[in-house]
């Protein structure tokens, strides 16, 4: 039987860098933000277990917020925004010498269909920096 805190290190460990790979480019919706973390709470769900009411004596799934009480690490979409933002950093220093800084800023040729625009790389980005208080820097 593994305890609770060595299944969450292999979580950590093992699960995260799988459901992350890549996330520094990725342009998420509102939607795709939800069920992450909606996963991420099933896994860590999982990995608590459910717990015995005092008053009822049933047992009881555990709620968002004791899950993250009994899980103190950043939730997922927290660590993909902090991520993002470090590669924008790495892009900035790249200053468009290099092909990813051109595939992941540039503008495609041609013309976009007549619906709502995709939010891009680069809105996410001013988005992230707007929550963390930086919303002035180009």
């Amino acid at each position: 039987m593994l305890t609770k805190n060595l299944k969450i290190k292999i979580y950590k460990t093992i699960i995260l860098p799988v459901v992350l790979y890549g996330c520094e480019t990725w342009s998420l919706t509102m939607r795709e933000e939800h069920r992450l973390r909606v996963s991420e709470n099933k896994v860590l769900r999982r990995i608590c277990g459910p717990e015995r009411d005092e008053v009822t004596r049933e047992w009881r799934k555990l709620h968002n917020e004791e899950l993250d009480d009994l899980c103190p690490s950043p939730n997922i979409v927290l660590v993909i925004k902090l991520r993002r933002m470090r590669w924008a950093g790495h892009l900035v220093c790249m200053k468009g010498r290099r092909g990813m800084c051109r595939v992941l800023v540039g503008k495609p040729e041609g013309k976009r269909p007549l619906e709502r625009p995709m939010r891009g790389w680069e809105d996410n980005i001013r988005m992230d920096l707007q929550e963390v208080g930086c919303g002035g820097i180009d």
